[in-house]
């Protein structure tokens, strides 16, 4: 675990606990799903993390990480906005469909942790 995870991780401790959590590797990337609920378990919001290993010229490496917090009243129109956004590039830049990306950069997806 990094510097950064180890204080975030702690720091999330406080104020939040893991309720569920899924991973959809996507090629070079990986984005995490986790439902998380407040302290007192009185609410539950949603983190989105997109996660992109990095590496150094020096063969060490390191992960980009950027994180959004979804929050319960902005499920719908969250999921509205992604749905019609995906339908327009389906529309009206792949012709109707989007392409798959090759099965060798599938390798390793989510039941594979």
């Amino acid at each position: 675990m990094y510097r950064e995870d180890y204080d975030q991780a702690q720091f999330q401790s406080r104020d939040a606990e893991d309720v569920y959590s899924k991973p959809v590797r996507a090629g070079k990337r990986t984005y995490f799903f986790d439902v998380k609920s407040t302290k007192g378990q009185n609410d539950f919001y949603l983190t989105i993390t997109e996660s992109k290993r990095r590496n150094n010229p020096d063969g060490s490496f390191v992960y980009d990480k950027h994180k959004i917090f979804l929050y319960k009243e902005d499920f719908e129109k969250f999921r509205d906005g992604l749905d019609e956004v995906v339908e327009y590039i389906k529309q009206n830049c792949f012709n109707g469909e989007i392409p798959q990306r090759p099965e060798a950069e599938n390798i390793g997806d989510s039941e594979s942790f």
